[in-house]
């Protein structure tokens, strides 16, 4: 396909390495050991944001809504109902929460502007957001210091500046973790993703998954980012998988939220050909998502689905659930299976222990990133592995040097419900580190 629209990198593009330079506002590998200290040298000033004593504890929770793309409305909805409950029960170490929240409307120059608020309002973090815009909000935050903690992983830089904590593995995990439990029992897979700069960077994750269980790569297959219908290329994977093989073929749709548009038309064509099997991963597909498209007669029934957590039915969500119950049990916006309220819920858990290990003392923005720096384990009460930042962790040798979670967790769609595919996390390091991203 010839004159591609280049759009901005998202999802990890192929092209970031430490071979290569970053912005001017990434720091390398190299740079975030000389720049442990954080200080103003390394183009950030710390203690610049914050504040003390009695003050209220000033964060901010992002995400795009009421656009004709992705729209997380629920992220921030929910983080001004855990503010609630937090004031409610004695505030985060007797001192009261204070929540902003903004609406990037999927455009870079409002994602500026709601950082650059965060930085007048004296926010001491910006917390389980969602953008596409990072080459916006992150030289705002690192000019004033503020960490960015559990981002939606949708972003190169969430999982490069120093000043990014992310919770999950993003893409290249859900990828991976997909490709290696399919290599045992799938015939051709075909992978149909974004024909953007940003998709180029999904086969190299889905293969390495697939050669990592003896599977040969996987067909990549480009699609049209923002179509309306996919006839021509649901057609088209299906003649790739369908084929006569041992075992069914794989189709895996990434499209984000033009997955299910791609599975209406998949749904139409594959009555024509031989079965094959389906199967995505959290972020293109979740509980909202199957509900809306029919739950039970949903075209997702039946297939696999790589997600970052356990399943919603998990009891390891009770506590968010009760946070829901209490503060917010009306909103519609707020949906305990939605992977951004688990997300936001998250990364609120990781900063509540944050400022606890301030045993009081002043919570800022130097104070907040100092400690997380200075090595805090932060669990999670089962939902991630224990968590912990350094400044340059396993997989910097492929470009995520940020990337301290790599656990995925298996799921199906059984008559409407993602329910467990299989028990615990899958850790997608080694298969990360043997990506050929080249």
């Amino acid at each position: 396909m010839t004159g591609r629209r280049r759009t901005r990198s998202t999802f990890l593009p192929r092209f970031l390495r430490f071979t290569r330079p970053l912005r001017a506002s990434a720091l390398s590998a190299g740079a975030f050991v000389a720049c442990a200290s954080l200080a103003a040298g390394c183009g950030i000033v710390p203690g610049t944001t914050g504040g003390s004593g009695d003050d209220p504890i000033v964060v901010m929770t992002w995400a795009p809504e009421g656009t004709g793309a992705t729209n997380k409305p629920g992220m921030p909805a929910f983080a001004r109902a855990y503010a609630r409950w937090v004031n409610a029960h004695g505030g985060l170490s007797g001192r009261k929460l204070t929540v902003l929240t903004c609406n990037d409307h999927n455009d870079g120059v409002d994602a500026a502007q709601c950082a650059r608020r965060a930085v007048k309002e004296k926010a001491v973090a910006v917390i389980g957001s969602y953008s596409q815009h990072s080459e916006s909000f992150l030289p705002p935050l690192e000019g004033a210091g503020i960490p960015y903690i559990g981002g939606y992983g949708v972003t190169n830089d969430e999982f490069t500046s120093p000043l990014s904590y992310p919770v999950n593995g993003g893409q290249p995990a859900l990828l991976a973790g997909l490709g290696k439990e399919l290599a045992p029992t799938c015939g051709p897979v075909t992978l149909v993703r974004p024909d953007t700069i940003a998709g180029d960077a999904l086969p190299a994750m889905l293969d390495a998954g697939l050669k990592a269980g003896g599977h040969e790569g996987s067909d990549d297959q480009r699609a049209a980012e923002d179509a309306t219908e996919y006839s021509a290329q649901a057609e088209t994977a299906l003649k790739r998988t369908a084929g006569d093989t041992s075992e069914p073929g794989c189709v895996v749709p990434a499209l984000g939220d033009r997955t299910s548009t791609f599975m209406d038309s998949f749904r139409r064509s594959r009555e024509d050909h031989p079965s094959v099997r389906t199967a995505t991963v959290l972020g293109s597909v979740d509980q909202t998502v199957i509900n809306s498209t029919g739950g039970a007669a949903s075209p997702f029934e039946g297939a696999y689905v790589t997600g970052w957590y356990p399943v919603a039915s998990d009891s390891r969500w009770d506590a968010m659930k009760k946070v829901i119950s209490e503060q917010a049990f009306s909103d519609t916006r707020i949906d305990a299976a939605d992977t951004g309220v688990q997300t936001t819920w998250i990364a609120y858990t990781v900063f509540r222990q944050v400022v606890e290990s301030l045993g009081g003392g002043e919570v800022t923005a130097d104070s907040v990133r100092g400690a997380l720096d200075d090595g805090l384990k932060v669990t999670t009460g089962g939902l991630t592995p224990t968590l912990r930042w350094e400044f340059s962790d396993k997989l910097a040798s492929i470009g995520f040097p940020r990337l301290v979670n790599a656990d995925v967790t298996l799921q199906t769609v059984q008559q409407g419900r993602l329910v467990a595919a299989k028990n615990g996390f899958v850790d997608m390091t080694t298969t990360l580190e043997n990506a050929d991203v080249d």
